[in-house]
């Protein structure tokens, strides 16, 4: 596999389940798609961490896989959470849905959010990590 990878610095993995993690950040290792790989299993942890460094852009992930279905914080609370963030931050992190759910209507409602680039049905896979490649993510 050759390709002119473009490797992107951090990947945050936001999923409560653990195998999804585990499969999603070795497909991104194994594929050189980034450099680190940040894993939380909450949204809630997502959204600390974020918090925590939003004023030093380089521990910000540049794109944040999200499933939608978690306990507490879900996926759509955490694109609320996260629209309050500053311009830094949502310019930075890129959100990329990575989901087992196939509800339309769960679909078509965070599709249509403004941080969500595009939509992928897990589980993750090198095809898919070469189409976010291609995307323009600046």
């Amino acid at each position: 596999m050759v390709t002119a990878a473009k490797t992107v610095d951090l990947v945050m993995l936001v999923d409560d389940n653990d195998t999804d993690n585990f499969i999603s950040k070795r497909i991104i290792e194994i594929t050189e798609f980034a450099k680190h790989v940040e894993i939380k299993n909450s949204g809630k942890s997502a959204l600390d961490y974020l918090e925590e460094h939003k004023e030093n852009p380089d521990k910000l992930p540049n794109i944040i896989f999200l499933d939608i279905n978690m306990p507490i914080v879900d996926g759509f609370v955490f694109l609320y959470e996260f629209e309050k963030f500053s311009d830094t931050v949502k310019d930075k992190c890129k959100v990329i849905i990575l989901s087992s759910s196939d509800n339309k209507r769960d679909i078509d409602k965070i599709v249509n959010n403004d941080h969500v680039i595009k939509f992928i049905t897990k589980p993750l896979t090198e095809n898919a990590l070469n189409e976010i490649r291609s995307l323009d993510l600046h």
